[in-house]
């Protein structure tokens, strides 16, 4: 095709159009802004026989929805009747030129000269791939990011991804590698990889982007007000100018993704990628979801070389590009309410992706998404008590979009920890094999530092006491108003006081009574209320929440409670001189109590764990360097401090269900465990324990629990079978557990002491 109109052969104009409308609108659009200049097809452009000096200018025709409430957007009515604003159809595009000028515009990408273009193909691409094809593909690109200055970052998509991907030299030479290392054929590799690729490559568009919005918001918008730290927005918002973001966010709910694509679209991000499990491509939400950034993907591809090859290429392509990811770490709901151990999988595949690419600068985004209350724990604590997961298909779904819009929930809260950047926390966390751990744990912790405590969490607290008992409002006040002071002097992010005090507790309490998770008895002089019969682990739910911000003061009341009882000899210190420190021996004590405690809690390293601990005991006895921790003295300060005791109420739990697998474990004798049919055994013992009294907190019968305890014990070597001492080690940690489930015994007296 020759280039429309004449004009100098420096410059030409490459038009992107579908219709006629379109044409004459670039064409127009040329004629005013670039006169003289000629203008081409794209697809008819001859760009292989143009001069080095000629100069590409991109363009094409931006559609825009009509102004709704204040801002452009798509709405439901528009999807109905079958229309795209973003692309109208051909008959109706003069009618809208003609009615709604503002609606259409004409933006033209980066130009660059054929010697610019011929210099980037020589780097990047081989020469099987047409040079006029790789030109075509730069000027689309280029358009996109034109169009996104009209259109905003939340219409960030990327185009064309395979064709680039697959026409790269790293995806080529990769590719040859891969074929050598399988003894198979170059051209069939690359055809196999190029395959997989378009399994799991998300083809967004912007259209689907909107119906994705549209329709998911109904799954939360009427359930819970969402609350979302703003200023840290703002931040990150500045931040993805110059770098991609990889959000890892707690995994609470299904609707997690939702929730935080909602914030970030209205806030103008780009949308992310989202890396989800194939369990849930449900048709036919998974095929919107995956044209809106979902990438759904195979829960395990360890051995299939060519896929993982395929997904390695797409991670890289999107670091590459700057765009973001979100995936959730943890690799499945939490059941306990607190963060599960995270999964390393997908890190490492962005991990290489970062490394392949030297100037990629990818940020990670620690992410937090709590709930006052959430309609799917009762499933997942039946699951914790041993029943079967349901599975998600389309009957699943509509269920439980149809409870969701049923349900008013409180609050969501989105916050975000302190972003930092993969490549240097790759290169403290140094070689070796826990390298990617130390990355994780990181996000872990963050995470936890930036989960807010909910006024849920702490009714729930107080609730679960190591006693089975009803409470009355002013004695659930009487737990709780410590608790806010305590938040307030470890500047913590709590609640609301509000709602924990007066008709403010009264209202939480009540959501959770309608809920169903406790009981209100109101037949006496007072109302009471109790945890219901069989929802000990939905309330633990709620309460586990905010464990992770109490736990080392719980760690702090025990390792004093040891120190005072002489359990402790004292250490030798070298540090030039040699002296006793029972300094030393509590820190030595409060580092044992975390080895037992590592399967369920994340803790920074040794040293900064440490400085942790005396930051606690400076609130709860500046003196505690200079004074000698002798019985009554412990006694005096923990009676001082006994409305703010953490950690009965905080580590019952947990010693509970170590209790029950040490006991199992003993009864074994020599024998091995095998984890299956040992946990189930746990479970019905547990029971039994619960109903006899010996464990105190219900909420402990649990197998997410009795896992970590199990995991626990493999870690010290008392689960396999072994030659010898397997019986005497499984009874050290027996008697490890039973002496701290007598501290929390003694820490209750205290507890009773101060009330009576």
């Amino acid at each position: 095709m020759e280039p429309a109109g004449g004009g100098p052969a420096d410059a030409i104009v490459l038009m992107e159009a579908r219709t006629p409308f379109e044409r004459r609108a670039v064409q127009e659009w040329a004629a005013r802004t670039h006169p003289g200049v000629p203008v081409c097809d794209l697809r008819d452009a001859d760009v292989a026989g143009l001069s080095p000096t000629t100069a590409l200018v991109p363009a094409r025709v931006v559609w825009l929805p009509a102004v709704r409430g204040g801002e452009r957007r798509v709405t439901m009515a528009d999807l109905l009747v079958l229309t795209n604003p973003h692309r109208p159809r051909a008959a109706a595009q003069a009618r809208i030129g003609a009615k709604s000028p503002d609606r259409v515009r004409v933006v033209a990408g980066e130009s660059a000269t054929i010697a610019e273009l011929r210099d980037r193909y020589d780097q990047a691409v081989h020469d099987d791939v047409p040079f006029a094809d790789w030109v075509g593909v730069q000027a689309t690109l280029a358009a996109e990011r034109a169009e996104r200055q009209v259109i905003g970052d939340r219409y960030k998509v990327p185009r064309l991804v395979a064709e680039q991907i697959s026409s790269s030299a790293r995806f080529r030479a990769g590719a040859a590698a891969l074929a050598e290392s399988l003894g198979r054929p170059e051209p069939q590799v690359v055809q196999e990889a190029t395959d997989k690729l378009s399994t799991f490559v998300a083809t967004q568009s912007r259209l689907m982007a909107d119906l994705f919005s549209s329709m998911l918001s109904l799954m939360h918008e009427r359930t819970w007000t969402v609350s979302v730290d703003l200023a840290t927005l703002d931040g990150l918002r500045q931040l993805n100018k110059s770098a991609a973001l990889i959000f890892l966010p707690s995994h609470r709910s299904y609707v997690d993704p939702l929730v935080l694509a909602d914030v970030l679209r209205k806030h103008d991000f780009p949308p992310n990628h989202v890396l989800g499990g194939a369990n849930l491509r449900i048709w036919p939400l998974s095929t919107i979801a995956r044209r809106s950034g979902t990438i759904f993907i195979r829960r395990k591809f360890g051995d299939d070389p060519v896929y993982k090859f395929a997904m390695r290429s797409y991670l890289a392509h999107l670091v590459e590009k700057r765009f973001n990811l979100e995936w959730y770490i943890e690799g499945g709901r939490s059941r306990t309410g607190k963060l599960r151990k995270p999964m390393l999988g997908l890190l490492s595949y962005v991990v290489d992706a970062t490394e392949q690419i030297p100037d990629a600068v990818v940020m990670v985004v620690p992410t937090s998404i709590v709930y006052d209350q959430l309609n799917e724990v009762g499933a997942m604590a039946q699951e914790v008590a041993g029943g079967a997961k349901k599975a998600e298909g389309l009957g699943w779904l509509l269920s439980y979009v149809n409870a969701q819009r049923k349900l008013s929930l409180g609050t969501a809260r989105v916050r975000f920890g302190e972003p930092f950047s993969l490549r240097e926390a790759l290169a403290e966390a140094g070689e070796g094999p826990a390298r990617l751990e130390k990355v994780a744990f990181r996000v872990m912790d963050s995470i936890n530092a930036a989960t807010p405590i909910s006024a849920t969490s702490l009714a729930t607290f107080a609730l679960l006491g190591a006693e089975e008992r009803a409470f009355t409002e002013s004695e659930i006040e009487e737990i709780v108003t410590p608790l806010l002071d305590y938040i307030d002097r470890r500047h913590l992010p709590g609640p609301d006081p509000a709602l924990l005090h007066g008709l403010g507790l009264r209202r939480t309490l009540g959501e959770l009574t309608a809920a169903g998770v406790l009981d209100l008895y109101d037949g006496g002089t007072d109302p009471v209320w109790s945890v219901a019969a069989g929802n000990h682990v939905v309330a633990a739910y709620y309460r586990n929440g905010a464990l992770h911000h109490l736990v080392n003061r719980a760690i702090v009341e025990l390792a004093m409670l040891a120190a005072s009882s002489g359990e402790l000899a004292p250490v030798t210190v070298v540090d030039g001189t040699s002296r006793d420190s029972m300094l030393a021996a509590s820190q030595a004590e409060a580092l044992r109590i975390r080895d037992l405690l590592k399967f369920e809690f994340f803790f920074p390293p040794k040293e900064p764990f440490l400085s942790l601990l005396g930051a606690e005991l400076d609130l709860i006895a500046p003196e505690w360097r200079t004074v000698e921790p002798t019985i009554e003295w412990v006694r005096t300060t923990l009676l001082g401090h006994a409305g703010e005791l953490m950690a009965r109420r905080t580590l019952q739990p947990f010693f509970d269900a170590q209790l029950v697998v040490a006991e199992q474990l003993v009864a074994l004798g020599e024998e091995p465990a095998e984890k299956d049919a040992f946990l189930d055994t746990c479970l019905g013992y547990g029971h039994q324990l619960a109903l006899q009294g010996r464990v105190k907190a219900r909420d402990s019968v649990s197998k997410e629990l009795y896992a970590a305890a199990f995991e626990l014990a493999g870690n010290r070597d008392l689960v396999d079978a072994r030659p010898t001492d397997l019986l005497a080690d499984r009874q050290v940690f027996l008697a490890e557990v039973v002496e701290l489930r007598s501290r929390l015994d003694l820490l209750a007296a205290i507890e009773e002491e101060a009330h009576a």
